[in-house]
This record gives C-alpha cells, structure tokens and sequence, in this order.
C-alpha cells in the first residue's frame, strides 16, 4: 500500500484534503454541550391534595403510587416529597442510557392502576408525569425596575406570552416557571355570612359547579326532521363564565323568597392558585423562567434562540409597558469559555510540538511532514464524531488535545527513518520505500496497541461508561486516522519533500545538538549493554521495588468523580425557624441578596422565597437566592472565583437577621444533583417514625462531622414545624345532628381551599378555587368559630365538639425507595478529597447505622462513583489483556508482549506521584489519563524491542540487539515523548472555566509519560534481554548466537 502512494502523492494528498473538508462540514452539524448525554433520566410524577398535611399526603397518595411505580423497567432509585402544602412529587431515576420515553408510558401505566386509591379531588385534579430535564440551559429573569407590576402579572404574562414559544424553540426540552402564582379565580368566603343566612359549603360548590360549565345546547332545525327547512340554527348560551366579575352573580340559594348570591357571602377576584413562593431580580419583583435543553440538543444555539426571541419580542414591542427581559444566566458562557479555553490549549499544544519537531529534525522540509499530520488528523476526527452521533465537549475536546501529540509519532517515525535511508545515499523515493518497509510493522502495531486500550471503554456502562467513551474514541479515532496518514500522505510526501543536508552543511546549533545527541546515544546504548551483562539482577530487583512502590501509591492516593469546576454561579440555601411565614422568608431573602450584590464579583442576584432548592418542594421557611457572577475574563483575582467569593459570602451572610444563609457550589456535571459535594440517605427501613429518624440523623451526623475528612454537613429535615391537632369527639358531633362529611368539607373549604372546577381565559385553563376570607382564618379561635349546619338546619359551631392542641410534625415527608428517609448534604474537609470524605462516611453509617438497624444509601454523584469504582478495574484489565492478545498475534510470542506491557507500572508510578506532587486526587479524568498511559507506555516499548526483535532475528546477539535498538530509537523515541510531554503542559498549567479537568488528566499523563520515557529505556531493554536469553535456554539457543559470558543473564538461568 505505501508503495502504491509513494508513487502517486497528488492521490495521497486529494485523499487527506478530502478527509479534511469532510471533517469541516461535520464541524457545523455536531452539537455543542458542556457533557455529553451523561445525567441518569428521570421523570417526575406529582399530584396534589389541597390542604393536606405531609403525614396525610404519604399515606394517601405518595405511597400508594410508590408502591405500583416501584421495579419499573430501567429504574435505579426513586425518591419523593411529600409537603404539608399538601404537594406530592416522585421522581424516578433510570440508569444512564434508557429510553426515558418508554420509561414515562411505564411509569403512565402503572399510575392508572393506582388511581382508584387516590382521593377524589386529586382523581379530578389529576397526576402530572413528566420527562424531568435536567440540563438548564439559561435563566430568563422577567422584571420591571419602575415596580408597576407584581411577580403574579408577570409570571402570567410569561406564561401566556413566553413560554408556549419558548417550547418551540428547536433544542427546548422544558420550560420552568419558578415560583409562578397561577391565575385562578378565588372565591373569598365570609363564613358569619354564610352562616347567618344558612348556607353551607356544600351547597356553594354545587352552585359554582352547576352553573360555570361548558353546556352543548344543540341545533334548531338539524335532521331528521318531518318537512325540510332552510336553516339550521346552532344553539349557545353562557354556560361556562367569561370574566372574573361573573362569579359574583351565580345563585348559591334562595333563603326566604330572596336570592342568596356569592357576591352576598363573599368576594370574587382574580387571584393565585397558590400563594407559596414569590420571585425577586435585584431585589425586585420578576418572573424567573428556567429553559432546559433537549438531551442531544446544541446548547449554543439554543441560547442563541432564546436572545433571539427576546429581541424580536422587545422589537415589535410585545413587552407590558416598562417591562424588560433578560438572560441573568446562561450555562453556555461556562460552555464557550471551556471550549475557548480548550482551544487555545490546543494551539498552544501545537504550537510546542512544531517546536520540539523542528528542533529534532531540523529542516522545515522534515517538520512540515508530521505538522501536516496534525489538522489532517484532528480535523478529519470530527466526521467520526459526528457518524458516532458525538458531541463537541469537554470530554472530546480533552481527547483532541492529547492527540496532538499521539497523531504526529507516527509521521515523526517516518521522516526521522526516511532521513536515515537518505543518509545512506538512497534517492528520495527509495528511501521512503525502505524506511516505510523497516516502520510499517511498528507503526501498525502501535496503532493496534492503542486501539486495544481504547476499544473496551466503548463496552462501559453508566455515567463511568460515557465519560470514557466519548474520550477515549475521539483519541481511538484520531489514531486510527493518524496512522493511515503515516502509511499514505507521510511517505507519499517525503519522497517529494526530503532531501539530504549532510550534517557538516547545517548551522552551528544544529551541529552541536546533533554531536551531543549522538554522544549521549552511543553512551547510553553502552550503559544498557553494561546493565545487560553485569546488572542485570540489580535492574529486576530495582523493577520489583518499582512495582511495590506503585501499589503502595495506588492505595495511597486519594480518589474522586470529577472535580469541581468554577462554573460562574452558586446559590445560597436560606433556611428560617420551622414555620416561619413566607414574608419573613422574603425579607431574609432580600438582605441575603443585598449582601451578594456587594460581594465584588457577582453580577445578578435572583431569589426565590417559598421554595426548598436542596430537596424542591414549596416550604415558606426556606429560600434560594442564586448568585451570578462577572463573565470570566472579568474575574482575575482569586476572590472573584467561585471559591474565594463563596468563602467571603460566608463570612458577610452570619450578618441575615433570623436566617442560617449557607452558599452551596452546584453540582459539577448539571443536572446530577442538587449540589456538589455528596447526598447521603438514611432511611427508616423498621418505621420507627420521623422523630426516631431525626434523632439518629443528627447524632450520625455529629459523628460524622468529628472525622477530618468531612467538611460540614447539612440535613434540612426537620419534625418542630408548628401543627394544630384539631380532635374531633365524634359523639358529641353525632349527637348534635352533624355529618362527619359535612365537618371535614367544612373545615377544606375554609381553611385548605377547594378546587371546584376550571375557568378559560387568555387561551389557558385556570382553576376555581374556595376559600375563607384571610382574616377569618388567622387564629385557633377563627377555627372554632366555623359553623357546620346540622340535620335540623341550625349552625353549630366547632367549639361545641372541637379541640384544638398545638403540636409539631415535620413540613416534609421524603422517601428513597419506598421507606422514609432523611438526606445528608456535604463535602470533603479542606485539603481532603471526595474519596476520602465518601469513605469516613461510610465507616460512620457502619459503626453508628448500621448496628442500629438504620438503613443507608449514596444518591447522586456519589452512587455513579461507586459504579465507577466497581467497573473501573474490569476496564483497566481487559485492556492490558487485549493489548497483551494483539502483541501476541502480531509477534507470534508470548514473551515480548510480556516485555512490552512491563513498561505500564512505571508510567502509572510517574502518574500517582504528579497527582500526590499537585495534591490532586485519582479522579476520573485520572483514571483516563491511566487508561492512556497504558497505549503511551506501551508504544514506546514497541519501539526498542521490535527494533531488537528484528536485529536478533538478522543474526544479532540478543545485548548487542537491544543496544544497537536503543543506540537508533532512543532519538525518535525521545522526540516523540518531548512532543507529547510539551503538548500536554498547556492541559497543566491550564486556567479558566474547566481549568481543574484539565488540570486533573494533564498532570496524570504528564507525570506517566515522563517516568515511562526515562525508566522504560532503562528498564525495558534489560527486561528484553532477560527475557530473551530465557526464552532461548527454554525452547533452544539459536545457532549464531554467541556463547554466554560470565555474569549475564544465559550464565544464571
């Protein structure tokens, strides 16, 4: 085959420019995310029953669909909240890779059974399941600065205006209202009204439900008719009410000959379904819609979208007077900094192996060749990508990166040994036939020893398994390209492009480098030759404390998932006393973001009052407030980073009156839980009830914090939220005359609110809701003055059969896989690593839960890790053992593959010690870097003893073989480790967004590569040597061998 493009370098270049516009096009069709598809899917399923406490919404709607939702297909866990607003949410979590459509028809089929169970009014109301995105591509903040409009206009105004369009947009996956007050029509009831002329409020819901419904009246004159007509006439009438105001005249009774209307027993207006949360920008009031993007959508585009229709939007004047909208956060300024970051990396990288190129080769005829390499392999990888259904990410990016220097080592190989035949007084083509006959099993064999290592991590599953994969095939990818390009574009343009400089002709420097190199070769080639003959044991036992020390190491060093990244927010978790009201929360709120807009560094402030972030469930006690910061060119000092600006946010946030504030770090890969750091549960798995769980969830946790590995921990469950146990004496209310139905429905329409039936306005579907006055129902004593009417038509107040006792319960009632349970947030302790912290809590939970009969589980970014930590090692295995299969196969030996892979410690050695050296942890983009050095260290190795093979295999003794092998490889060998080691330092030193990724697998393949390189050359041709000599003394001693001196290995064995 190289013959055949030697021969022909116009159709070994139309092929490379082909590949490469190829590559181009497919640039512009992939798309653009900060991860590939790697957060598990889940879908929510929520229902509700108005008025409700916690304990009463798990019995009666959360556990009932839990239990028939439970063990469906693909299902990993499922956790639930269920709050004392009378909210009920499950979400359940697939593993990573289903199909989250069919998992939500499942799960659809599964809530129909339960249905029955549920109570009426959820029944009518009914139970919303929905694929959860959880991929938050930008917070769109609707506000007005001159204050005319409230958060309930404008979060309507959005609703109606925004976010049926935004849900178009190409890439969309789902639009979130946060603390959205929906319209609905509000039926203030007065209840001494009520009372003073008889009306119960039984005879109220009948009245609004018979009288706003939809009514098909029929036609005048439709067939069959008995005599033919000219017309026929569609009958209307007002059957549903067209305004607010309408309710007002509905007939509820007739009392005495008159009318009793609503308007004579209380009050309509257009209000909020609920009256939970409110929203703030800037300490204003807004709208705050969050837009998730489609799993596989480009991000980019569909911020770009997104800033499209505002504008369009804000052009026709579509905006309420005064009204303006604004991106407050967009995911993928972290998304284009990375990839901008990543980028220069790359030119960087490239930059310095053209360098390291030139000075090893020394003419720019010889370092065009490999630089060429260099784009036609890069470039051409995207077309892969984009036939693999990739995506540009991080992930990716991070592999092309570290091609650069892996896609030039076969051109370097190809030019330095045409070089070699020009020497030899060959013609340009005839030395690049007779170089390309010597390196073409090599090269063949590297690329085979690289592909075996990066293969496997396509077979890997779950998160672990996406992580691998998107990077380890970009590089697979590459390589596979890189190579072909060595056997085709690289010969085919040396034998146009070189050409001889004998050495006397080039300048000075070059003379000097090339002397002294030379030296150092003839040196070090003897050195080698010594060891072999005299030192031979002294090298294996040095080996084998190598390989000690690299176990000692490995167990050593400390672990995580992936490391946390400054993505340019993070959000502040305020919590009040249990109970507190929701204008106490805001005002807390309010102070808390007044504090972060002077914090230097943060740009917006958006707070939501009402609204537990950490566990999302409606809660007036707890609040968010998230912090958005300057764009990150504008954020030069370590203080305005996310970790320097959360550090001093702590220190000015004690300052909250009545408020614990704490500022939380997002999760590093969105969407894979609510925070960085780890969730811990711990569940009730005896029923031993809440205050049982509390109480062992805070001892745990006193436990837990006292180890030095764990940072601080955060658990909001709480059971001191203030409740009012209303005792009924059934007796006594029997003997009055009373109904218990009529009791109960008294006590939801006035104090919980009653969903009656649905009213169209502004092309949406509202509710109508019951209610008391606010004023009447503010005190126990307004409880007790309620009236039920008896059989005999007289009102009887609460008082004569009702106890009120003030209690406490909790304000919700979670659960992870049916038991109830308790959640646990936190980190590691400074200067400690995920690993460490995740392993002390574990030796907590089993020295003071388990024992206990407490259950306990990791969700989260934690649960992945342990699949991670349980499949890692399989892949690292099956690697070594496809490498070993392929040497085998393509050597028919077993003993040089033996030899070559010996080489794989070293470098992990050199890895572990960088990491320890930069106190970073064995992360996953470590554990990349480990799979990496496994192909770098083993092609290095293929170098010297396929070289040595071929030589014995001539006739060379087996030492003056590896000698002569090191003497002529240790120069290719060398400038392909400095090209890879310089390509590599911009990932090390890297900074800005995703700085700490790079960081992470820069200095794993920095440190690997460098100890593999210098110890390999020691250590590898000795090992041959060794090898060697016993596998002949073995399966026989070759004829033209020469007799084993004294003291080398042969004499030993």
């Amino acid at each position: 085959m190289t013959r055949f493009f030697i021969a022909r370098p116009i159709f070994a270049s139309a092929i490379a420019i082909l590949m490469v516009v190829v590559g181009m096009v497919s640039i512009y069709a992939l798309p653009v995310a900060l991860f590939p598809p790697i957060v598990p899917p889940t879908v929510q399923i929520t229902a509700g029953y108005p008025g409700s406490s916690a304990d009463v919404v798990a019995r009666v709607i959360t556990t009932p669909l839990e239990q028939q939702i439970n063990g469906v297909e693909g299902m990993i866990y499922m956790s639930s909240n269920s709050t004392s607003n009378g909210a009920s949410a499950i979400t359940v979590t697939f593993e990573v890779g289903y199909d989250v459509d069919i998992g939500a028809v499942d799960i659809q089929n599964k809530v129909q059974t339960a249905l029955g169970q549920l109570p009426e009014v959820t029944q009518r109301s009914g139970v919303a399941i929905n694929k959860a995105e959880t991929d938050i591509t930008c917070l769109l903040t609707l506000y007005d600065p001159t204050g005319n409009y409230d958060s309930a206009f404008l979060g309507n105004w959005a609703q109606i205006n925004l976010v049926d369009a935004l849900n178009r947009l190409p890439g969309a996956g789902q639009v979130t209202n946060f603390g959205f007050l929906e319209y609905s029509i509000r039926i203030w009831l007065d209840p001494d009204k009520m009372a003073s002329v008889g009306i119960t409020p039984n005879e109220v819901v009948s009245a609004v439900q018979a009288q706003n419904v939809d009514v098909a009246a029929g036609q005048i004159g439709a067939p069959p008719l008995p005599e033919a007509t000219a017309y026929t006439y569609q009958l209307t009438t007002l059957g549903q009410l067209r305004e607010a105001e309408d309710f007002n005249d509905i007939v509820v009774a007739v009392r005495d000959g008159g009318v009793v209307q609503i308007k004579d027993i209380g009050r309509v207006e257009l209000g909020a379904e609920s009256y939970a949360s409110s929203t703030r920008y800037q300490n204003q009031p807004t709208a705050l819609l969050g837009i998730f993007q489609r799993s596989g959508a480009n991000a980019i585009q569909l911020s770009n979208q997104i800033q499209a229709l505002i504008d369009e939007l804000a052009a026709k004047g579509r905006f309420p007077d005064g009204v303006e909208a604004k991106i407050t956060y967009d995911s993928t300024d972290f998304v284009k900094d990375s990839m901008k970051e990543l980028v220069v990396t790359l030119l960087e990288a490239i930059g310095l192996v053209v360098i390291v190129v030139f000075v090893f080769l020394q003419s720019w005829r010889t370092t065009i060749i490999p630089i060429i390499a260099i784009p036609v392999s890069l470039v051409a990888t995207f077309a892969i990508l984009a036939a693999f259904g990739f995506s540009i990410n991080t992930l990716t990016l991070l592999g092309l990166v570290l091609a650069v220097g892996l896609v030039v080592d076969d051109a370097i190989v190809v030019v330095e040994n045409v070089e070699r035949q020009l020497e030899s007084g060959l013609g340009r083509r005839d030395a690049a036939v007779a170089a390309m006959r010597e390196v073409t099993p090599p090269i063949v064999a590297t690329t085979a020893v690289l592909m075996a290592v990066f293969v496997p991590t396509a077979f890997m599953p779950g998160i672990a398994g996406q992580l691998y994969n998107q990077f380890a095939l970009t590089i697979a990818f590459s390589v596979a390209i890189s190579a072909f390009n060595s056997l085709s574009l690289s010969p085919a343009l040396s034998g146009v492009l070189l050409r001889h400089t004998a050495r006397e002709d080039r300048i000075k420097p070059f003379r000097m480098f090339n002397d002294g190199f030379d030296k150092i070769s003839s040196g070090f080639s003897r050195f080698v030759g010594m060891l072999g003959r005299r030192l031979w044991w002294a090298v294996l036992i040095a080996f084998a404390a190598l390989i000690l020390l690299t176990f000692n190491r490995f167990k050593e060093t400390p672990t995580g998932f992936v490391p946390q990244e400054d993505q340019g927010w993070f959000f502040v978790f305020v919590a009040l006393p249990s109970g507190s009201s929701l204008e106490r929360t805001e005002a807390a709120c309010e102070e808390a973001a007044s504090i972060l807009l002077d914090t230097p560094g943060v740009q917006y402030v958006n707070t939501v009052a009402g609204y537990n972030f950490l566990d999302a469930y409606a809660d007036s006690a707890t609040g968010v407030v998230f912090a958005i910061l300057d764009p990150f060119p504008e954020r030069t000092v370590a203080d305005e980073q996310v970790p320097g600006v959360i550090d001093v946010a702590k220190r000015e946030l004690f300052a909250v009156d009545g408020a614990t504030c704490i500022p939380i770090n997002p999760p590093p890969i969105p969407g894979l839980g609510s925070t960085g750091g780890f969730q811990f549960e711990i569940l009730d798995q005896l029923n031993r009830g809440s205050d049982a769980l509390l109480a062992a969830t805070l001892e745990f946790i006193e436990k837990a914090e006292a180890r030095p590995e764990i940072g601080n921990l955060l658990c909001d469950f709480k059971t001191d939220v203030p409740e009012v146990d209303l005792e009924i004496d059934r007796v006594e209310a029997t003997r009055l005359g009373l109904s218990m139905a009529d009791v109960f429905q008294t006590l939801q329409v006035h104090l919980g609110g009653y969903y009656v039936n649905n009213w169209n306005k502004y092309n949406q579907v509202y509710q109508v809701n019951l209610q008391a006055e606010g004023a009447d129902r503010m005190t126990f004593e307004d409880v007790l003055a309620l009236r039920v009417q008896n059989k005999q038509g007289d009102q009887i107040p609460l008082s004569q059969f009702v106890t009120l006792k003030q209690d406490a319960g909790p304000m919700n009632i979670a659960h992870y896989n049916l038991y109830e349970s308790a959640q646990v947030i936190g980190g590691p302790a400074k200067g400690k690593s995920g690993g460490e912290a995740v392993k002390a809590m574990m030796e907590v939970a089993k020295a003071e839960l388990a024992p206990e009969g407490w259950g306990y589980e990791w969700t989260g970014t934690v649960y992945q890790q342990m699949k991670v930590g349980n499949i890692a090692p399989i892949i690292f295995g099956l690697s070594l053992i496809t490498i070993f299969l392929v040497l085998a196969a393509l050597y028919e030996s077993w003993a040089m593959p033996f030899v070559i892979l010996l080489s794989v410690p070293l470098a992990v050695l050199g890895a572990l010690i960088a990491l320890d050296i930069r106190v970073l942890p064995l992360d996953v983009y470590g554990q990349i870097g480990l799979l990496m050095l496994v192909g770098l260290a083993a092609k290095n190795a293929i170098l010297i003893v396929e070289f040595a093979k071929s030589l014995r295999e001539e006739g060379t003794g087996i030492i003056e073989a590896a000698m002569e092998a090191v003497r002529l490889r240790l120069r290719p060998i060398l400038m392909t480790a400095f090209a890879f080691i310089l390509g590599v330092l911009p990932l090390v030193f890297a900074t800005g967004p995703g700085a700490n990724a790079r960081h992470s697998i820069g200095t794993t393949v920095l440190g690997g590569m460098i100890a593999s390189t210098f110890l390999s050359l020691l250590i590898v041709p000795v090992i041959y040597i060794v090898v060697e000599f016993a596998r002949e003394r073995i399966f026989g001693v070759r004829g033209d061998d020469p007799p084993p001196g004294e003291g080398t290995p042969e004499s030993s064995i």
